[in-house]
Order: structure tokens, then C-alpha cells, then sequence
């Protein structure tokens, strides 16, 4: 690395130890959040997830989504604090060091896939991602938990050394931390735990090539600045885009595409019925609902699937790409429906299908948790007003606590199987 290459003196250990901590919380929950809301949607035999509270997962995926925004200042501000350190000469100094180096190099590469990564899904600018981004988000995920904690055990001394309280300085002392003691006109490491000054320059009394040094401050720039800067920076993000998922800070929302009121009858919409190629089948005078079960199978119209009891109930549709809204939903009780057919509703678990001829999400189980709950409905209508084209009409899904994109629109068919 070229001698005065990257001249800021008020990089350390403390401060990239500071920001390491913050990143590495945000990092944390983004990936238990994120893996929750992946086992939601594809779960396992051993895995349950229950109808309430009914505002669950609008939490878990809105805590995702922000905590993944507001990572995009700590991830910059960190790799600015540790950049000089990316570039060292000779780039491995032995098996082990060279091992570390390549964990570092994978950490930064898949963090930076990561956050940038989620940050167009939010935009839902698919075009520079040429891959389905819900798997690759999934997968470098476990890269970027993995890496973190091997770069966690090797650092955890420099960390705990980094944030250990600084000894009060005597002249002609060197900036240090409790137990080192440093002698005058020696060189300054950057590694120094409380060091304010960078490799190379030489003390002096409390002068370092003309700048002050007082504490964490270098030349008026302090560490504790841009930790500030970079909380503000962060709590700026935050706040500007989680109104797309609270309600109340909604006109705050400048950062992000969705606005919960934003959209047909209020609630925005991902997928129209244009772009999913369902126009003509679900206006059609044709239109039959199919309810099946082993046995027995009847065909509902629209007539007919007024003429059953209806329910109005309240729940939010909650997206993974981090925005909710609430409604209030009309229609059948999915667990009547299942009665219908003769099959016991708290022994079912149901598949639905849309009338989609093809599509990821065209299909969706509902587990027997939401299938027995009384609040899932198959929605006829949405505000006291029928379903919205682009809302799923002529009937759709809504479950207490499913992700949006398993509130399957366009139902063509259900299909009821009997738990033993």
C-alpha cells in the first residue's frame, strides 16, 4: 500500500469496532427475520407458523426490510473505516493469514450483494439481476452469517482490546488504551485501539503534523462525529421508508416505491391481472370457483358463493418486499367451504390455485392453523365494494398472517386433503 495513500486520521480499531457492532446487529436480525419469513414460505415438515397474532409477520418482514435499509449507511461507513486494510502489502503473510483475508474478501463481496441486492427488490428493479432474487438472497444469506461469525472469532481480541476504555494521556505520550504505554516520537499505528492518527505519523506532545489531538478528535473531525453522522444517517433511512410498513409515519415515506394507501380501493398492488394473463378468464360469465376433496367436488359461481354465509374481517396484506396495508375484507369462510365438501375443517390442509396458467406463486397451501381459523376468507369483496380486477376478483385468498404473495388472487380451485 503506497505510504499516505488514504490520509484520514481519524480511522481506528475503536471506531471500525464501533460500526462493526451496529452493522453486525443489523446484519443479525435481517438474516433471523429473513430466514423466518423463507421458512413461512417454503416450510418444512418440523416447521409450524400460527394465524395469530394476525400482525406477525407484517412485523417480522417490516423489521427485515428496515433494518436491510438502514445497513446501507453502517456497511459504507464501515468499509470506508477498515479500507486501508483491504490493500495492506504483501496481501498474505501466511496459510492462516491468507485464510482470514479470503473469509474478509467473501464477507465484503456478499454483504455488499446483499444490501444491494435488497435494495432493488424494494424498488422491484429486476433488470440488473438476471437470476430469481428470493433464492440468491436466500443462499448468500447463509454465506454472509457464515463469514461474519469466522471474522468475529478472529477479530474478537482486536475488538475487545479496541473498545476498552483509553488511559488519560500525558505528554508526550501517544493516543493508547489501558496496560500500553507508548513513548514519544515513535511510529503510530493504525491497529492502536484509541488511536486517532494512522501509521507513519510521529507524536509530538499532543500535536501530530499540525493537527490537535484531543480524545477521539483529529484536526475538528471526531469519532464520536461520525458515529453521529452515520446514527443520523441511518436513523434518516429508517424513517423515511418504514412508513410503507407503520401507518403513521406513511407521509414520511420518500425512500421507498409503495405507500400502504397507494393503489386500487387503497392497497397497493404487485402483480395486476394484465401482467398475469387472467383478464378474460376471471370476467368471464364462465367462472366457476372448483371446491374438491376425495370423493366429492362442486363448482361454485359468483351467484352462488354470495348466496353462503358472509364475514367481514380485518387484516393486513403484508409483501416481503417490506410494505403493508389493512383492509377490510368480505367473503366465505374458507373453513365453510371445506365443510361443504364433507371434510372436517380442523383436520384440513388446503392447496389453492389461481387461474394463472403459470407463475412461482400460482399455487399456495394453507396450512390447518389458517385453515380452521375463522378470519380466512375466500374474499369476495374489499372496502363493502367487490374485489378490484388487480385485488383478485372474482375471488381471493386472505389468511391472518400469510405473507402477500401466498394470498393467492384469481382462485380457480381448492383442493381439500384430511388430515390423519
Amino acid at each position: 500500500m503506497r505510504a499516505g495513500a488514504f490520509p484520514s486520521r481519524v480511522r481506528s480499531a475503536r471506531l471500525s469496532s464501533w460500526l462493526g457492532l451496529a452493522l453486525g446487529v443489523a446484519f443479525g436480525v435481517c438474516f433471523v427475520t429473513g430466514l423466518l419469513s423463507h421458512l413461512v414460505q417454503h416450510p418444512p415438515g418440523w416447521f409450524g407458523w400460527p394465524s395469530r397474532p394476525v400482525g406477525l409477520y407484517r412485523f417480522t418482514q417490516g423489521l427485515h426490510v428496515a433494518t436491510g435499509l438502514a445497513s446501507v449507511p453502517l456497511l459504507g461507513a464501515k468499509l470506508w473505516s477498515v479500507y486501508p486494510r483491504l490493500f495492506q502489502w504483501p496481501p498474505a503473510r501466511s496459510v492462516v493469514h491468507a485464510a482470514e483475508r479470503v473469509s474478509v474478501a467473501v464477507l465484503v463481496a456478499a454483504a455488499l450483494f446483499q444490501v444491494v441486492g435488497g435494495v432493488l427488490n424494494v424498488g422491484r428493479w429486476y433488470a440488473p439481476m438476471p437470476f430469481f432474487f428470493t433464492a440468491a438472497h436466500y443462499w448468500v444469506g447463509w454465506l454472509v452469517i457464515g463469514a461474519l461469525l469466522v471474522h468475529i472469532g478472529v477479530q474478537l481480541p482486536v475488538v475487545r482490546a479496541a473498545l476498552a476504555r483509553p488511559v488519560p494521556q500525558r505528554p508526550g505520550d501517544r493516543a493508547g488504551t489501558e496496560g500500553e504505554p507508548m513513548g514519544e516520537d515513535e511510529p503510530v499505528s493504525a491497529d492502536v485501539a484509541g488511536g486517532d492518527v494512522v501509521r507513519g505519523d510521529v507524536v509530538r506532545g499532543d500535536v501530530v503534523r499540525g493537527d490537535v489531538v484531543r480524545g477521539d478528535v483529529v484536526g475538528g473531525l471526531s469519532r464520536r462525529g461520525i458515529l453521529g453522522g452515520v446514527a443520523v444517517a441511518a436513523g434518516l433511512v429508517t424513517v423515511t421508508s418504514v412508513g410503507q410498513t407503520a401507518g403513521p409515519l406513511s407521509p414520511l415515506v420518500v425512500l421507498v416505491p409503495r405507500r400502504p394507501d397507494d393503489g386500487p380501493q387503497g392497497l397497493p398492488v404487485n402483480r395486476t391481472a394484465d401482467r398475469a394473463g387472467v383478464r378474460d378468464l376471471a370476467l368471464g360469465p364462465a367462472y366457476r370457483l372448483t371446491v374438491a376433496a376425495p370423493g366429492r367436488e362442486i363448482g361454485l359461481g359468483l351467484d352462488a358463493l354470495h348466496a353462503l354465509v358472509q364475514h367481514t374481517v380485518e387484516l393486513p396484506i403484508s409483501c416481503v418486499e417490506g410494505w403493508s396495508a389493512t383492509g377490510l375484507w368480505s367473503g366465505v369462510r374458507l373453513r365453510d367451504l371445506v365443510a361443504l365438501v364433507g371434510t372436517d375443517p380442523d383436520r384440513a390442509a388446503v392447496e389453492v390455485e389461481s387461474l394463472e396458467a403459470a407463475g412461482r406463486y400460482r399455487t399456495s397451501v394453507v396450512a390447518p392453523e389458517h385453515t380452521r381459523d375463522p378470519l380466512t376468507l375466500i374474499a369476495l369483496r374489499l372496502g363493502g365494494e367487490p374485489l378490484h380486477l388487480d385485488h383478485g376478483y372474482p375471488a381471493r385468498l386472505i389468511a391472518p398472517n400469510r405473507p402477500g404473495v401466498m394470498q393467492t388472487k384469481w382462485l380457480g380451485r381448492i383442493t381439500v386433503r384430511e388430515l390423519r
